[in-house]
């Protein structure tokens, strides 16, 4: 006796060994894990910086732009002094030196590529909710795969614990004479075939996992130890609003091929700048060494020249070409605002299917439930009946075949409610 308490307190030690050693995931915390590693949204990610680099702000388009312009020069050869009508030599060293500023006061043109550039960063974070967005819905998917299978494997290990006692009890009653050997091959059989099917879905299991886990890129983890948590059915809300990030793209995009017309429309408005320069030359004669020249920092500071003013620039003509590149522009919009109502339409047809799948599974499971109450009732009898003999091990194995397909059904429906819900959240707003 002493022996066989040993015997169970061992087990039951490394049963909760076992328990500790587990690692739950939860489908939130695959998500958030798959978007941490996932290297297609790390470049998109960059994306999004680029563009935010690339802008100009409203205060960078209208800075003034400042030039220094340097030169030196030399002039080789002769020419005629109209004083002597005499020919000189005209060896000359030329330095000079200008400061340019200038800056926009007005330009319609700089106003809409801001804006323009402004919308083109909102795309790039929208191009990244889509890249995420369909990402999901794949880990979602894989989740619920494998989420169902572990479901089943519970269950068949559950009905093999059942097997396993009545292997017991039928092994004894069959050393003791009081049933046959036939009863002990009939359940030694289900029992080989209860063992075969939870060592498939065993393997199925841990394949699936290792699909999630490679969708999510993450290796640092023992497969076998990994458990999969099952959300609570009242746990799971159903967004109303649609903010489906290819809906929000389309609408981005349709916004900067009208600011895009605004921007070619703008190539016919005037521009007002303003300008200012200063300028100053040095100049030395060269091989003349009886001319005398004032030195560099004179000849820079006699010669200076400033100069500011406005400048108005009118379009006037310019074959048209504006035009046609207006015209570009709004079929380029029109072509954006179709794309609008196309993406609406493919996800509200997403969304009818999703919804007449929920409520075929919400109808289903009054059904199923009432379906496994029977499938429960009727194996309570048949278990009572197989004790006394007055059925046998197939009649048996049948009718707690039925309990274990009317269990899985419960709970596929269940899940496949839930599953549906977080689909149906992922496509109205991109979360769960």
């Amino acid at each position: 006796m002493n022996k066989k308490i040993i015997v169970c307190l061992f087990f039951i030690t490394i049963s909760f060994f076992v328990k500790g050693q587990e690692n739950t995931w939860s489908l939130q915390k695959c998500i958030d894990t798959a978007l941490e590693n996932n290297i297609e949204i790390k470049i998109r990610q960059l994306e999004i910086k680029r563009t935010q680099k690339a802008r100009n702000s409203m205060l960078n388009e209208i800075l003034p732009v400042v030039n220094l312009f340097g030169s030196q020069s030399y002039n080789f050869g002769s020419t005629i002094d109209p004083s002597t009508n005499g020919r000189v030599s005209s060896n000359i060293q030329y330095d000079n030196f200008y400061l340019n500023a200038q800056m926009n006061l007005l330009d319609f043109n700089a106003i809409v590529n801001s804006k323009r550039n402004k919308i083109s960063i909102e795309i790039a974070k929208a191009e990244k909710e889509i890249i995420e967005n369909e990402y999901k819905l794949q880990i979602l998917e894989s989740y619920y795969q494998a989420l169902f299978t572990q479901e089943l494997l519970k269950i068949q290990k559950e009905q093999l614990k059942n097997t396993i006692f009545n292997f017991d009890r039928i092994s004894k009653e069959v050393n003791t004479g009081s049933k046959p050997k036939s009863d002990l091959y009939d359940i030694q059989f289900n029992l080989s075939q209860e063992e075969k099917q939870v060592i498939e879905t065993e393997q199925l299991f841990t394949i699936q996992k290792t699909q999630l886990f490679q969708l999510i890129n993450y290796s640092n983890i023992i497969i076998e130890n990994v458990s999969l948590e099952k959300a609570l059915a009242s746990n799971v809300e159903t967004e109303k609003e649609i903010n489906n990030p290819k809906i929000i793209s389309a609408k981005l995009n349709y916004e900067r091929d009208l600011k895009e017309v605004s921007l070619q429309r703008s190539n016919n408005l005037p521009v007002l700048s303003a300008f200012y320069q200063i300028s100053s030359f040095y100049y030395k004669p060269l091989n003349q060494p009886d001319v005398i020249v004032d030195s560099f920092n004179n000849q820079m500071g006699n010669n200076k020249n400033q100069q500011v003013g406005l400048q108005l620039n009118i379009p006037i003509l310019n074959g048209f070409k504006n035009n046609r590149k207006i015209n570009v522009a709004k079929i380029e919009s029109e072509k954006s605002n179709l794309k609008i109502e196309q993406e609406n339409q493919k996800v509200a047809q997403q969304l009818e299917i999703e919804e007449k799948n929920k409520q075929n599974y919400l109808a289903l499971q009054k059904k199923l439930d009432e379906v496994l109450a029977f499938a429960h009732a009727s194996f309570i009898t048949t278990q009572a009946k197989f004790v006394v003999g007055k059925v046998d091990t197939f009649i048996y194995s049948s009718v707690k075949n039925n309990v274990l397909t009317s269990e899985y059904n419960v709970l596929k429906n269940d899940l496949q409610l839930q599953y549906i819900n977080f689909k149906m959240n992922l496509i109205r707003s991109n979360n769960l």
